[in-house]
């Protein structure tokens, strides 16, 4: 559903066209008018919010063009009514809207033929395709966006001015409101024509495809990341991102859908979007030797035929889930898992993946996870509560907020001696169930309660100018990375992207050097005993590992990845399995103090935190971690890149034995000199046969 305010236009809108109706039979001027200023209004706000109601109400034929052809056909209707059948303005007032719909038909033309023309067969990032062919300037915007709503709008003028005229008993201001309202509309569709021919069209697919190819060719790309999705899977590609900048070989990212590009963090590899198949699969790969895949998807088919490269699984993420286990994993040469833990898992699952073709490599992108070092004197402990949302359905193992989460933080805000609480929900939590948005409203409420308790407690004290000191440079770093990544997004269309969306690398290095800084300044500009609520898209998730000596989640890659840290965590068995059970099903606990609903072991957990020495679960932590993700040396990006050489190494090795042997069958295919000649001597040795026409016994004549 919508939100309440588009619904309630959404409903005063189709409210509105009864009233307008009724307005035209009465008949009254006024009344027609404030229904016309209704109807325009709430179709705009619908419009401007991008409303989903929009594209629902053409779904019961109630679209954009039915309503405000019915609007005009009742404003003819209401003159009617007034008895001006027979005066001029009646004339001009059909005449007029028969030939504003005679304008949308080229207006509607003309913009699918820039679309169309715009929309190139490829859409990259930092391919410098500018240097090989020309792409022009796309149109304005405001020519283009939202086109169909401003060329419908343009009948304002008219209505405005034939109202005026019904009430007014004159026709003055009717024609002039149809003569704004037709000259306007053909100035629209006359500024788009220049946009269909000449210079201002982009190149044909083919010399496109060409210049991508001759790239290409000049490039050499060595190995590629392989994506296809929808937009929701697009940080399924962003996660490997920074693993790709860190490749020893040449890397390229291949994505299929342009939702992806468009939803795809800034990266400094070359990226090429090819929806199409056939443009893929006809692409100059020749140079590349591996393949990785971060999904199982049906459009890998397209990459994986090709048979100069080898192809791996990397996924996007390590878990107990059955998409980790997936039987499509097969196809590929080789499976890449973090730690022994993924081989182990392929070999229960029995889904036909070879252990031999499975590679442990570590987790890249849990690098920038500290390794604990305990609790520095004279800072009180940190503990993160990062539990996952409710899931698509009512299962209560999905999350602990619902049975435990109040329980919890509870607990931990009255804990003695003191910790800090950082609560971090996933950003989706109460996105479908009542029940999960007020647990985390109570939760903040909570966490917000015991702040102010603790700000008003003398025992807790703060550095207030050093804070301040902080936010002032949090806002100063704020409008530097605002400036250097531009405000508003990227101007033009998807070609106009494509030609100029080469990554400045010295600015791409320091946003995240900026980044970082922020992170740093973010942590100082409040006191350290400070409860905090985190929501946004900053601090990120790794940056609040780092900054806490303990957590509690539930049963998602968080804790998986909490993992790597070494840390004490805790993992709250909500569905109630039982401690026994819940370690069974989930490896990823079996180092963890397990918590009922209640949260009463918690005391077991911040004990571990306090007290590192007598930690029961230290050991156990750090075989799980090793289980899991592998050694820490050597590190994960190096594993990696050994990986990625050694699969190059075997995908050259077949190449050059593919081409030895094609050599081998061409030679042996050669016919020797001496017996080209004996068999010339023995084809005159045979008389020539011949058959008359009819002869059906084949005698030899001669």
């Amino acid at each position: 559903m919508g939100s309440a305010a588009e619904l309630a236009a959404a409903v005063l809108m189709m409210l509105g066209y009864p009233a307008l109706m009724l307005a035209a039979l009465v008949p009254s001027v006024p009344a027609f008018a404030a229904a016309t200023a209704v109807t325009y209004l709430a179709d705009h706000y619908l419009h401007r919010k991008g409303s989903y109601l929009i594209n629902r109400l053409s779904k019961v034929r109630a679209g954009l063009s039915i309503r405000f052809l019915i609007r005009q056909l009742l404003l003819i209707m209401l003159l009617a009514r007034l008895a001006l059948s027979d005066d001029l303005i009646f004339y001009g007032a059909t005449a007029c809207f028969i030939a504003f719909y005679g304008l949308q038909a080229p207006h509607g033309a003309l913009v699918t033929l820039i679309r169309n023309r715009r929309r190139m067969p490829v859409a990259t990032r930092n391919i410098d395709l500018a240097a090989r062919i020309r792409i022009p300037d796309a149109p304005p915007k405001r020519l283009l966006n939202r086109s169909a709503e401003k060329m419908l709008h343009l009948d304002l003028a008219a209505v405005v001015g034939i109202l005026v005229s019904a009430a007014m008993d004159t026709a003055l201001a009717g024609f002039i409101g149809i003569g704004v309202t037709l000259a306007v509309g053909s100035l629209y569709v006359l500024a788009l024509m220049p946009y269909v021919r000449g210079k201002k069209v982009p190149p044909k697919a083919e010399r496109v495809l060409d210049a991508v190819d001759d790239w290409l060719r000049e490039y050499q790309p060595e190995t590629v990341l392989y994506f296809s999705g929808s937009r929701d899977s697009a940080y399924q590609v962003n996660m490997w991102l920074e693993t790709m900048e860190q490749l020893d070989s040449k890397p390229l990212i291949i994505l299929r859908e342009r939702v992806i590009l468009a939803n795809m963090a800034p990266t400094t590899v070359p990226v090429i979007c090819v929806p199409g198949g056939v443009h893929l699969m006809n692409m100059e790969l020749s140079s590349v030797r591996v393949a990785l895949y971060a999904a199982n998807v049906g459009k890998n088919i397209h990459m994986l035929r090709v048979p100069t490269m080898k192809h791996v699984f990397i996924g996007h993420g390590d878990s107990d889930k059955l998409a980790s286990v997936n039987p499509f994993s097969k196809v590929y040469d080789e499976v890449w898992t973090a730690g022994r833990a993924g081989r182990d898992r392929y070999a229960i699952a029995d889904v036909g993946v070879r252990d031999e073709d499975i590679v442990e490599v570590g987790r890249p992108q849990l690098a920038p996870i500290q390794n604990w070092q305990g609790v520095p004197d004279g800072r009180m402990p940190t503990v993160l509560y990062a539990p996952t949302w409710e899931g698509w359905d009512d299962n209560p193992g999905n999350t602990s907020i619902l049975l435990a989460g109040e329980n919890i933080v509870q607990r931990l805000v009255k804990a003695d001696p003191p910790v800090r609480v950082l609560y971090k929900p996933h950003p989706f939590t109460g996105t479908r169930s009542a029940e999960a948005k007020a647990a985390h409203q109570r939760i903040t409420a909570l966490v917000a309660k015991a702040t102010a308790e603790r700000a008003a407690d003398p025992g807790f004290t703060a550095d207030t100018g050093a804070q301040a000191q902080a936010r002032t440079e949090l806002a100063r770093i704020e409008a530097r990375i605002a400036e250097l990544a531009g405000k508003g997004g990227p101007k033009g269309d998807e070609a106009e992207a494509t030609r100029d969306g080469l990554v400045d690398a010295a600015k791409h290095e320091e946003i995240a050097r900026l980044r970082h800084e922020w992170n740093d300044v973010y942590w100082r500009s409040f006191p350290a005993w400070e409860h905090r609520v985190i929501t946004g898209a900053e601090p990120r998730l790794y940056d609040c590992f780092n900054v806490s000596d303990a957590m509690v989640s539930d049963i998602s890659s968080v804790v998986s990845d909490f993992i790597a840290s070494g840390k004490p965590y805790a993992v709250t068995d909500s569905a109630e399995l039982g401690v026994e059970e819940f370690k069974r099903q989930n490896t990823a606990v079996r180092a963890a103090v397990i918590l009922s609903n209640d949260a009463a072991e918690l005391g077991g957990l911040l004990d571990a935190v306090r007290d590192p020495s007598a930690d029961p679960l230290a050991e156990d932590r750090g075989e799980l971690k090793r289980y899991l993700l592998g050694p820490d040396e050597p590190t994960s990006i190096d594993q990696f890149n050994t990986a990625v050489a050694n699969l190059a190494i075997k995908a050259e090795t077949r190449n050059v034995g593919q081409e030895s042997r094609a050599a081998a069958g061409a030679e042996a295919a050669e016919p020797e000199p001496e017996a080209e000649a004996e068999a010339a001597e023995l084809a005159d040795a045979i008389p020539v046969q011949a058959t008359a026409a009819g002869d059906g016994d084949g005698v030899a004549a001669g």
